[in-house]
């Protein structure tokens, strides 16, 4: 389990992140939505040690996730960031590639090799494997640095917001195999998603953020509501339940 504890994150004078104590990730798939600004891209960061905190602690199980070593937390959680800041030119195999490297140590086995060609098919990136990164579109960029975090192999992977440039056919392949890792491989999954809908049909849990604070938690049929979401979005919303999942729309 991830455990958030009093967690503070300012920039000048203003909290982004404001006193948040939270359990993430006990299970399964659990979606972070909001509107912009408030906060869940920050927490997100701050649990993948990417941001120091001004106040408070994030654990990942045991581990004080800014204290312990870099391998081992490399080895029970892999990030996704919203943005990829590369400055080396490299092919999709070479990407996908770096995700093994907390177990190989930069000396892949066949076991390396053949997760790589295993994640590569899944994510429908084979035939693109020898590209560089600048010769693919938005959205095959975005399927290459999904596939480089599930390579590593974790039992929690942070993405924050994966099915950006994605076109509907990606995006749903992107969700359906993060729940095939939650439901087959019993990873623990926390994704920043700004589609509603997406995240009502493929998560067990969602945490509506707003001001840098947690305003809702619990199962879609109990977040997705008429009233939560004009809370968090200030619009009227029509909710409907569609084959047994919770679909929000707004009219105008």
């Amino acid at each position: 389990m991830i455990t958030v504890r009093s967690l503070t994150k300012q920039y000048d004078d203003a909290a982004v992140v404001d006193d948040v104590t939270l359990d993430l990730a006990t299970a399964g798939v659990t979606a972070l939505i909001g509107p912009n600004g408030a906060g869940k891209s920050t927490l997100l960061s701050v649990v993948a040690r990417l941001l120091r905190p001004e106040r408070g602690t994030a654990h990942v199980d045991d581990l004080d996730v800014h204290r312990a070593g870099s391998r081992e937390l490399a080895t029970r959680l892999a990030v996704l960031r919203q943005e990829h800041d590369l400055a080396a030119r490299l092919t999709v195999r070479d990407l996908v590639s770096f995700g093994r490297f907390p177990h190989s140590r930069g000396r892949p086995t066949t076991e390396d090799v053949a997760v790589v060609d295993d994640v590569l098919a899944r994510l429908d990136l084979t035939g693109l494997a020898h590209r560089f990164l600048d010769q693919l579109s938005g959205g095959q960029r975005q399927r290459a640095f999904i596939a480089m975090t599930l390579a590593q192999q974790t039992e929690y992977l942070l993405l924050d917001e994966p099915l950006n440039n994605l076109d509907l056919t990606h995006a749903v392949a992107i969700m359906r195999m993060l729940r095939t890792a939650a439901d087959t491989l019993g990873a623990r999954v926390v994704v920043v998603l700004h589609d509603i809908n997406f995240a009502s049909r493929w998560s067990d849990e969602i945490i509506a953020m707003a001001g840098g604070r947690v305003v809702a938690q619990g199962p879609p049929t109990e977040v997705v509501t008429p009233e939560v979401l004009r809370g968090l979005y200030g619009v009227d919303v029509h909710v409907e339940t569609v084959r047994g999942h919770r679909v929000a729309v707004h009219y105008g």
